[in-house]
């Protein structure tokens, strides 16, 4: 897809991604287990099913995120679906109870599937460390968290880094900050950080630019309510797709509205998986259900009966399917000439019958 020539892919857990790779398929629990254990088993359970690759979880707490203040800094603004709410309140009731995901991430391995978690500050690191998660997310927001990004990157594992809202020099710094600090792999994902996200604002020829020019392989996490959104991304080279997923929209919760049901995933999924496979590579050969669509080509046929000696004129002398007659290249060059023979209606023409 790119001509991608150092840190060309990521492993996790044995399996390669990058480009040429299988597109990764990432689902994002986020806050759609709506505080309630036995849900969030059964939307992984739910999440393998539908053929997601892997499960991501975020792991914060209100407290590691900001602190509860009442001033107006503290609130969300116009423009989101969580407008007004105290930005403690909406973390306390999104996060996702940390006693609960080393008992997720065994329910994942036993199901197949892979699973990691966004840390937001040093003490989720040291937390998802003890876990032994095989990869870490680095959100949009936290892109610009250079501290943060350096003890992930100390690590020295798989990196799958968010761009919602950096310009090329705020994601060039985080890149280069994780290679320095001692991760080679790593994948962005281009982002576009509005809930919902608007199919218009998405930018998806941004993904093969980003992954030229930092020499990096690159997917989408999209927010949109579309399916259309990362069949194109495969299109222009992204090798991961992370979209949010909940059992039912209907169950509410602050991301439910831009998150996927099963049946839509699993939609996704299979769509995403046609789009590469229709990839294929550059070829202009001939494949062998062509070779056999050939023959319904056109050619020059006789169109109406013709005594030996008679002119073939543009009545009786056609370019028509199929193709067992000369090329319609040389029906001028026909036209004019006399017969050799005696020629039936609907034969296709050959130099022996030209004169």
């Amino acid at each position: 897809m790119h001509n991608i020539s150092m840190n060309s892919s990521i492993i996790i857990n044995g399996r390669k991604i990058g480009p040429n790779e299988p597109v990764y398929i990432i689902a994002e629990l986020s806050a759609n287990h709506g505080q309630d254990f036995s849900r969030a088993v059964e939307t992984i359970h739910a999440m393998k099913e539908s053929g997601a690759d892997a499960v991501k979880l975020q792991t914060y707490t209100a407290d590691t995120m900001t602190i509860d203040c009442d001033r107006e800094e503290f609130k969300i603004g116009k423009g989101t679906i969580w407008e007004g709410k105290k930005l403690f309140d909406l973390y306390k009731e999104a996060f996702t109870p940390w006693e609960w995901q080393p008992k997720l991430k065994e329910e994942a391995q036993k199901l197949g599937i892979d699973l990691f978690s966004t840390p937001f500050d040093a003490s989720a690191v040291d937390f998802l460390e003890e876990m032994d998660v095989p990869a870490y997310k680095i959100a949009s927001f936290e892109l610009t968290d250079i501290p943060l990004l350096e003890k992930v990157g100390s690590l020295k594992k798989p990196v799958i880094m968010s761009t919602g809202m950096g310009t090329f020099e705020e994601i060039k710094e985080a890149v280069d900050t994780l290679r320095n600090a001692g991760t080679d792999e790593i994948v962005l994902l281009k982002c576009t950080s509005a809930y919902p996200a608007d199919p218009s604002d998405i930018n998806l020829l941004t993904i093969s630019d980003l992954s030229e020019k930092l020499n990096i392989p690159v997917g989408l996490s999209d927010h949109t309510l579309s399916i259309a959104v990362p069949i194109a991304a495969v299109s222009v080279g992204a090798c991961v797709i992370e979209k949010h997923f909940t059992i039912s929209r209907d169950a509410g919760g602050p991301d439910s509205v831009f998150s996927l049901e099963p049946s839509e995933f699993k939609q996704m999924v299979e769509e995403v998986r046609v789009a590469q496979k229709a990839l294929g590579k550059i070829s202009y050969d001939v494949t062998e259900k062509e070779q056999t669509s050939r023959v319904f080509r056109r050619s020059v046929f006789v169109v109406e009966d013709i005594n030996e000696g008679e002119e073939f004129n543009a009545n009786n002398t056609r370019v028509i399917r199929p193709s067992y007659g000369l090329p319609p290249k040389k029906i001028k060059d026909i036209i004019g000439k006399k017969s050799a023979k005696t020629i039936g209606k609907g034969t296709p023409l050959t130099d022996e019958l030209i004169a």
